[in-house]
């Protein structure tokens, strides 16, 4: 890999692992699956075969950082396999994932559709109106990654995409997050007082991760798609 951050390094499996333990463990009040919980709270460092949505929800500053499509996916692999090593758990992850570096990179919303219908098996051909009926609570990436996907696509801007991921029901905190991931990376325009919203609910801790996140995003160098 190139350039980049301490992470993006062959050892970014155990750095992850590392940080998602230090934060895991910082708030432990925290509303989290009772797998992560009890991984959390373990002495073991070893996966336990999750294919929940968890890793799909957290992998969106991947979808941001890697240089090429190809990296994207293996580092979201690295992200998600600390934990969710079931291979459905990694797919949820690395879809997630591809869709915003393509997002971000000036992809249609059609193209993205067609790499991820291509490239995972999803079926993305649903409409909200058509899953918000029967849609239940579900935790897998199976049943949550193409319903936030499919939010994206029938979104006019982050908000309406918001709005739609709350909208179908399920695991709503966890739909809206990948959904907005995505959304922001394609749109690039979040209404400042959902900033200020989301900021208010933060610590002091988390607010200087985020601006240091976007510090180094935007010391990285424009990506040619074309190239």
């Amino acid at each position: 890999m190139k350039g980049g951050g301490t992470w993006r390094t062959s050892s970014s499996y155990f750095f992850s692992l590392r940080w998602y333990r230090t934060w895991g463990n910082r708030y432990p009040r925290m509303s989290c699956g009772w797998k992560f919980r009890q991984w959390l709270q373990s002495d073991s460092l070893e996966p336990y075969n999750s294919y929940g949505n968890g890793s799909a929800m957290r992998v969106s500053p991947i979808g941001w950082v890697c240089e090429t499509l190809e990296e994207t996916l293996a580092e979201a692999k690295r992200s998600a396999e600390v934990t969710h090593n079931h291979p459905e758990g990694i797919k949820g992850a690395q879809s997630v994932a591809a869709a915003m570096f393509l997002a971000r990179n000036g992809k249609s919303k059609q193209e993205i559709k067609e790499y991820i219908e291509t490239t995972f098996g999803y079926d993305l051909n649903r409409t909200t109106d058509q899953i918000r009926p029967d849609y239940k609570f579900d935790e897998t990436c199976m049943g949550t990654v193409p319903e936030a996907i499919i939010c994206f696509l029938e979104s006019n801007d982050y908000v309406h995409a918001i709005q739609l991921a709350i909208s179908i029901g399920g695991d709503t905190d966890t739909i809206a997050c990948i959904t907005g991931g995505i959304a922001e990376a394609f749109y690039r325009n979040i209404p400042d007082e959902l900033i200020r919203f989301a900021e208010s609910k933060l610590t002091n801790e988390m607010k200087q991760v985020i601006v240091a996140f976007r510090e180094y995003l935007h010391s990285l160098p424009t990506i040619d798609m074309n190239a």
